[in-house]
C-alpha cells in the first residue's frame, strides 16, 4: 500500500531538509517517492504499477506519494519540474531521481539496481 506523505512526514520518514545540509535518509526501509498530481494522466497511469510494486516488495522497500498540488514546499525543495517524477532513496547512498511514467519492469530494475531489492 502506497503512503501519502505530509511535509511532515516527509521530515520524519524520509530526509529532514530543515535541520540536515547533507543527504541523510532517516527511514528503515529503502523508498520510492512518487511526486504526482491528481490532474496529471501520466501518473494516474503509473499509480497501479506502483500499487503493485508496494505489494510485490511488501517489507523490502517503502514507497511514497507526494502532491506537489499539495505539498509545492517539497516539491520546490527537490526542484520537480515535471510530473510524474520518482526520487529512488537507497537505505545507504545517494538518492536517484527518474522522470516520467516508467514501466514495470524498468521500475523493477531500478529497484534492483539503486535499492538493492529483490522480490
Amino acid at each position: 500500500m502506497t503512503e501519502l506523505l505530509t511535509k511532515q512526514a516527509f521530515l520524519e520518514k524520509v530526509f529532514n531538509f530543515e535541520k540536515n545540509k547533507e543527504w541523510k535518509f532517516e527511514g528503515d526501509l529503502p523508498c520510492i517517492i512518487d511526486f504526482y498530481a491528481d490532474w496529471c494522466g501520466p501518473c494516474k497511469a503509473v499509480a497501479p504499477i506502483l500499487e503493485e510494486l508496494s505489494d510485490d516488495y511488501k517489507g523490502k522497500i517503502n514507497i511514497y506519494k507526494v502532491d506537489t498540488e499539495a505539498e509545492q514546499e517539497l516539491a520546490a525543495a527537490f526542484g520537480i519540474r515535471s510530473i510524474p517524477s520518482m526520487l529512488f532513496v537507497p537505505k545507504d547512498g545517494e538518492p536517484q531521481m527518474a522522470q516520467g511514467a516508467l514501466p514495470k519492469h524498468q521500475l523493477e530494475q531500478i529497484i534492483g539496481d539503486v535499492l538493492k531489492a529483490t522480490k
